[in-house]
């Protein structure tokens, strides 16, 4: 997949992008520089076009998955995206680091067996068993499902077990694990990602777990999004309230 592509940046990839534009019909210079009139030429097609799910193209001039996508499909019939099968383990292409898969797999295992609140909001035996005693039935437990998957691992817990999505992502800051919104990191099956709730300077967060990453779609595993434990998909350039990303490296396996 062609890097994401925003003003500034130099390369071959970047006169790869202004011949497709002059392709188009976008008057463009071929210098291998983003510059202003690229910026532009950017802008005025992401305006006019799809992506591969039919949707507009954000005009935002950063040529990310999306919008590579379009320029090279040009006028494009749409077709359904393939169904996801969120309880099937995403092959090796998708990367992905032992640790993380072996959460992702503990998660698909938990998806598969309906796992969810029982007999009222944030309850029953599923949920006391993510929380573990460290808040009370009837708390948020998506961060504590996140925990629980990974403790799932021979080896137990690479990081601190916890009920705070906030907390979560304050440790792989801490360890050099955590990347934020922005930075060109593309996620890998059973990274973590981590959202904020009411606002951006609260306390309350929201996590999940990566299934995969493909062609500009963000699919994930999460609980406590719905009351069960269920797959979720995003376009991953448009994503809201997003933190960040975290990845537990093999070398800390």
């Amino acid at each position: 997949m062609p890097k994401t592509l925003r003003k500034g940046d130099e390369g071959p990839e970047v006169r790869s992008l202004q011949e497709l534009l002059r392709e188009r019909g976008y008057g463009v210079e071929v210098s291998g520089v983003f510059d202003g009139q690229t910026l532009r030429a950017v802008r005025a097609f992401q305006s006019q076009n799809l992506d591969q799910h039919g949707q507009p193209l954000v005009v935002d001039g950063v040529v990310g998955p999306l919008t590579w996508w379009s320029l090279t499909h040009p006028k494009p019939l749409i077709h359904p995206p393939v169904p996801v099968d969120y309880a099937t383990m995403p092959g090796p292409e998708f990367g992905g680091t032992e640790r993380g898969r072996s959460a992702l797999q503990a998660a698909i295992a938990e998806l598969k067996a309906g796992a969810g609140e029982i007999g009222g909001n944030n309850s029953g035996p599923f949920v006391r068993k993510y929380l573990r005693g460290l808040a009370p039935e009837g708390s948020s437990w998506c961060a504590a499902f996140v925990s629980w998957c990974y403790a799932q691992h021979p080896r137990g817990i690479p990081f601190t077990y916890t009920v705070s999505a906030r907390a979560l992502l304050n440790e792989f800051r801490k360890r050099g694990w955590a990347w934020p919104p922005g930075t060109g990191f593309e996620p890998q099956p059973g990274d973590i990602v981590i959202w904020w709730r009411e606002k951006l300077e609260g306390w309350k967060g929201h996590a999940g777990l990566v299934h995969h990453l493909r062609d500009g779609m963000l699919y994930t595993i999460e609980g406590n999004r719905s009351p069960k434990v269920q797959g979720f998909s995003y376009v991953f350039s448009r994503m809201e309230n997003l933190l960040g990303f975290g990845r537990v490296p093999d070398e800390e396996a």
